[in-house]
């Protein structure tokens, strides 16, 4: 089962978390938490590890409606968008597919919200994209 949707971008590392932080603002998400996997590996378990950030991202208005029809939803809470260096030296983004992710709630109410949550983060990818694509460009 496929659980995210993705972009590989190109770029500098810290140039796509950032621009990908701008697109999830731009979207009325703000990124709750901010994870250098990274650097956590490195720190904890002393194991090298390639660049990877894991960025907790939320709307406040979309998750409260959420929360509303599934009070458990919380714990499927906040949305993960990573960014992180592939293998072929290219950065990939990718966010969790809400609609996956609701899917295991078994709750219909939550379907437009999720449809909602997808459509943003498609928007995200794609907006990362054509924004480094043509900082290249120029």
């Amino acid at each position: 089962m496929k659980y995210t949707i993705q972009k590989a971008v190109s770029g500098d590392f810290d140039q796509v978390v950032e621009t990908t932080i701008g697109a999830l603002k731009d979207e009325e998400f703000g990124v709750l938490c901010d994870i250098d996997v990274q650097a956590t590996l490195e720190d904890k378990i002393g194991e090298e590890f390639r660049r990877y950030r894991i960025l907790g991202a939320c709307n406040p208005a979309l998750a409260h409606e959420g929360l509303n029809e599934e009070i458990e939803l919380g714990a499927l809470l906040p949305c993960n968008v990573i960014v992180y260096e592939t293998d072929d030296g290219e950065v990939m983004v990718s966010a969790v597919d809400p609609q996956q992710l609701v899917g295991i709630a078994d709750n219909e109410a939550l379907d437009s919200i999720a449809n909602e949550v997808h459509d943003r983060f498609e928007r995200v990818l794609a907006s990362v994209a054509d924004e480094l694509d043509s900082s290249t460009e120029a």
